[in-house]
């Protein structure tokens, strides 16, 4: 079911700064952003643009040093810490680069962990709903399988199901095909753009790559740390 069209995101002058050695290195310098609720947006650059530093920041996982951001019209940043890690595990899904499974708990393990985390739902609840997901993403006979079990491929269909196993309402994918041959990228691809469109659920893609970031509905350039007109 498509959501409400408000605005989903919205920064203003967002900035990191890292204190290093040699002196302070911007990161991300004064970006401003609008994402509607149910778009699909592809941010691209080169390594070290500070496309994945902005994305940590979207997601809760990394404090701006300065600027202001809104997630699902919340100041993530002016929450405390148990406020914020709760509203990062209800709200938001997190597909990172690598598949970041747990190696000893089985595919329907990973995929219900948040869930239990949260203390959502009943187990026997939040296991049903990860069963559901599996098989929706084609890995009904993985229940039971362990990432060392699977592919490349069934591994990140995995994570997927993971990071919508609490219905976020905002899905961040971090170069989440960079590692894959061209037909495992193309069905994860396929997946991903059909989560936003049947589930309306908001898509902000990190790629480097021009002809996946064409998918999208709204594409960002980056560059040394802003965005390029």
């Amino acid at each position: 079911m498509a959501r409400d069209k408000a605005g989903m995101l919205s920064c203003r002058a967002l900035r990191k700064t890292y204190q290093t050695s040699r002196g302070p290195v911007d990161a991300v310098r004064g970006i401003n952003l609008d994402v509607s609720a149910g778009d699909y947006l592809a941010l691209i650059g080169r390594s070290g643009s500070g496309k994945s530093t902005l994305m940590a920041m979207f997601g809760g996982l990394s404090h701006p040093s300065a600027g202001s951001l809104l997630v699902d019209g919340a100041d993530i940043w002016s929450l405390g810490e148990n406020a914020m890690a709760r509203f990062r595990n209800k709200r938001i899904g997190y597909i990172f680069q690598f598949a970041s499974l747990l190696p000893s708990l089985r595919a329907i393990d990973n995929v219900v962990l948040p869930a239990l985390l949260g203390r959502y739902d009943a187990t026997a609840d939040s296991y049903k709903r990860a069963a559901r997901l599996l098989t929706e993403l084609g890995l009904g006979s993985h229940f039971d399988a362990y990432p060392s079990e699977m592919s490349a491929g069934e591994q990140r269909r995995t994570v997927i199901a993971r990071a919508l196993i609490n219905d976020p309402v905002l899905l961040l994918a971090d170069e989440p095909t960079s590692d894959l041959d061209v037909e495992t990228e193309s069905e994860i691809m396929a997946l991903l753009r059909n989560i936003n469109r049947e589930r309306g659920t908001t898509l902000i893609l990190v790629t480097h790559n021009l002809a996946l970031a064409s998918e999208a509905a709204h594409v960002v350039h980056i560059a040394d740390g802003t965005i390029i007109p």
